[in-house]
């Protein structure tokens, strides 16, 4: 079994983005373990195992789930786990 960590911001409201994440993920792969907690604020930090995959306090983006799939059948298969690719920002604007 893959264990995802799912660290987010709670004052951000960043839980529905995790839950959505969880609900792919489990879809996909049913014998995977998500786990969401509320973390540091602007946080979603995702870890498979112990591994850190994504970051969007280094990136300022959400994870591509897609992306996620893939590294959780990598660790599924034993091999190397890489950076997820992030989603686009779509709604931000610079004034």
């Amino acid at each position: 079994m893959v264990n995802v960590d799912v660290e987010y911001c709670g004052v951000c409201n960043f839980a529905l983005q995790c839950h959505l994440l969880r609900q792919f993920l489990q879809d996909a792969a049913p014998d995977v373990q998500v786990t969401c907690h509320q973390g540091r604020r602007g946080s979603f930090e995702v870890k498979i195992g112990e591994q850190l995959v994504h970051s969007k306090l280094s990136c300022l983006a959400f994870p591509q789930h897609e992306s996620v799939l893939t590294q959780v059948r990598r660790a599924e298969r034993g091999e190397p786990l890489e950076s997820v690719k992030e989603a686009p920002i779509k709604d931000c604007s610079v004034m």
